[in-house]
């Protein structure tokens, strides 16, 4: 969108209007010290707009793009080849620019975008029902949390130590507003899942268990028994899935007993973009339907049997009694939501497991690579695109050396947990199709610096 300056006039009447005297009229309930009283140092009062094209491009070439370097960064957001074709479809007139549906009858093309979202995503986690979209898969895991509590009854929730720290983060800043108890720890550097901690911690108290699957190093937990534990104590489980890709070639949640599936689908048609925007994917038992935040968008007929497209439930505080919803979400990610299932659709069934085994067989040559050099071990006995690494000297100091060389090397476990001193020396590692031969030789060589 162009910037369009008021000019003098336009300004003096807009004021007249409100009744304002001058610009500053509309700040006399700021405090005075927290007004500037002399303009930011360095940016200029004006520019002409030349100069600030030319300045703003000169900050956006120091960014490193993905696709600029040997990139084997992970932990909840993947570098995936996406076709030409999504870009495409998304950037056509009737889709870039549609409003968001609220009235049940109308857009029938976005109704029904959503309407196949809905069941990709549902056949994808192995769950009977799934909604139009979330914001990103943190706030879904929070929603998730929320709908196990009205579910149960119960406010005590354990988080596995495998679920991704930011995700928990914003768990623990959404729950100091309701009356909801979270238990969480800090993952280990070992080959083993904290499953058998979470069945012991399992109560009669407990309102649901947060489990990720993959987990945030890369390992696989069996969830049948952690479900079966849950259930027997009347809790439910909550999946969370931060690379749907991995399910072309592991069991599903909803297959293995989660009751709630959520997690990320920038995987699927969203680029990484700096960090958004995403797209958050919820799904869950046909029984908890009622309890579901966001929108669903179901299948009719009209008056004269044709096969129309409506919001079936949107349970929303703008359409029902606020004690009675579900949410205050007010919509969904539209468009990145058309991207994730124009994409799924030119993949199909077939072409996501394909898609599966690329993966797989890239993290499992790189991993084989990088166990060969003398001091790293590799946590993990299974893991699908991603797994962790133990260095012999911290992480950190290491994925910056490997910058500097131009590779964007993985992510340190002490920048996710800064205070955490056993985690210091981990590093995860991502590897998708798009990683090539010479990719991993760098990221190997590389290594081998920092470790000598």
């Amino acid at each position: 969108m162009r910037y369009l300056p008021l000019s003098d006039a336009d300004r003096s009447a807009m004021l007249q209007t409100i009744g304002a005297a001058t610009v500053d009229d509309l700040f006399k309930d700021v405090p005075t010290g927290a007004l500037l009283s002399r303009p930011i140092e360095g940016l200029p009062l004006h520019a002409s707009e030349l100069s600030v094209e030319r300045q703003l491009s000169a900050l956006a070439r120091k960014n490193l793009t993905a696709g600029e370097a040997p990139f084997f960064l992970g932990c909840g957001a993947y570098k995936h080849h996406i076709p030409a074709s999504v870009d495409h479809i998304i950037q056509r007139g009737e889709f870039l620019t549609a409003y968001t549906p609220y009235q049940p009858e109308i857009a029938q093309g976005t109704l029904q975008v959503l309407f196949e979202f809905q069941t990709q995503v549902a056949r994808l986690y192995g769950c009977e029902v799934a909604n139009a979209s979330m914001y990103d898969g943190s706030t879904a895991m929070w929603e998730a949390i929320v709908m196990g509590h009205r579910i149960t009854c119960r406010n005590k929730t354990i988080i596995s130590s495998g679920v991704h720290p930011h995700y928990v983060s914003v768990a623990k800043t959404m729950a100091k507003f309701t009356e909801d108890r979270l238990e969480t720890s800090l993952p280990e550097l070992s080959t083993e899942t904290d499953a058998g901690k979470l069945i012991a911690s399992i109560d009669s108290e407990t309102s649901a268990v947060v489990v990720q699957y993959p987990d945030i190093l890369g390992r696989i937990t069996d969830l049948a028994p952690i479900a079966e534990a849950a259930h027997a104590n009347g809790a439910i489980l909550i999946a969370v899935v931060t690379e749907p890709v991995a399910l072309g070639l592991i069991k599903s949640p909803g297959e293995m007993g989660a009751d709630i599936v959520v997690g990320e689908g920038q995987s699927i048609g969203v680029g990484l973009q700096f960090g958004g925007p995403y797209v958050g994917l919820f799904a869950t038992r046909e029984k908890y339907v009622r309890q579901m935040p966001g929108r669903l968008a179901g299948e009719t007929v009209d008056a004269e049997g044709k096969r129309g497209f409506v919001l079936t439930l949107s349970t929303r505080e703008q359409h029902i009694r606020r004690e009675k919803a579900t949410s205050n979400i007010c919509t969904n990610s539209g468009l990145c939501a058309l991207a994730f299932s124009v994409h799924m659709s030119l993949l199909g069934e077939k072409g996501l497991r394909q898609l599966a085994q690329l993966n797989h067989a890239r993290a499992c040559e790189a991993a084989d690579r990088l166990a060969g050099i003398p001091g790293v071990r590799v946590v993990n006995d299974s893991f699908f695109n991603e797994f962790t690494i133990e260095l012999p000297v911290e992480a950190r100091p290491a994925v910056h050396h490997l910058a500097e060389k131009g590779i964007l090397g993985g992510v340190s476990l002490g920048r996710l947990y800064p205070s955490a001193d056993a985690l210091q020396k981990g590093l995860v590692i991502a590897v998708t199709e798009t990683v090539t031969d010479e990719d991993i030789a760098a990221l190997e060589a590389g290594l081998k610096e920092v470790c000598q």
